[in-house]
């Protein structure tokens, strides 16, 4: 069903019995935050997303096909991102126990990616930060394969155009 691979990040967890979900949530951890920092700029923001996230999906977790469980998280994220982007209201999670923290993206990289809209700012994310076709990105938003087209061009036009941009990341031969 999912085009995304359930053992994605070498996670291989199957739902539905006894302690999965606490060794799916532990494998998938860094690297459900490091796409949670590029879409919120914020590690602490980024970590309570990720825990709320998984708060949910454990809810769901005997229900979520094994073959989709990494689609299912990653989609819940990005869900859950773009909920509370559009309620602009942030809650901040109590967290008892953190995994290590994973590794951080260039502060640079967070500033630009402050001009985005949220949209434009999660398909960048998934598609040139995690790595996923276009086909992924549009299933796992829940849209046409024409509005992550859209959506990537003009975040990559509002990244070139954004002086900072330019100025960190010259092009030999591109015209100023």
């Amino acid at each position: 069903m999912s085009a995304i691979p359930a053992g994605e990040g070498g996670v291989t967890a199957a739902p539905g019995r006894g302690g999965d979900f606490t060794t799916y949530a532990t494998a998938a951890w860094p690297r459900l935050v490091r796409t949670a920092h590029l879409l919120t700029g914020d590690l602490q923001e980024a970590e309570d997303l990720v825990l709320a996230t998984l708060a949910r999906v454990r809810t769901r977790w005997r229900r979520i096909p094994r073959d989709d469980v990494a689609f299912y998280v990653r989609r819940a994220l990005v869900e859950h991102h773009l909920g509370r982007t559009r309620r602009r209201r942030v809650t901040r999670l109590p967290a008892s126990f953190l995994p290590a923290r994973p590794r951080r993206p260039a502060p640079a990289a967070l500033a630009t990616l402050t001009v985005l809209t949220a949209r434009q700012r999660a398909v960048l994310v998934l598609r040139y930060g995690d790595g996923l076709s276009e086909a992924e990105t549009a299933q796992l938003l829940g849209c046409a394969g024409g509005t992550v087209r859209t959506l990537a061009r003009r975040g990559l036009e509002a990244l070139r155009a954004d002086p900072s941009f330019v100025l960190r990341h010259p092009v030999p031969g591109a015209r100023p």
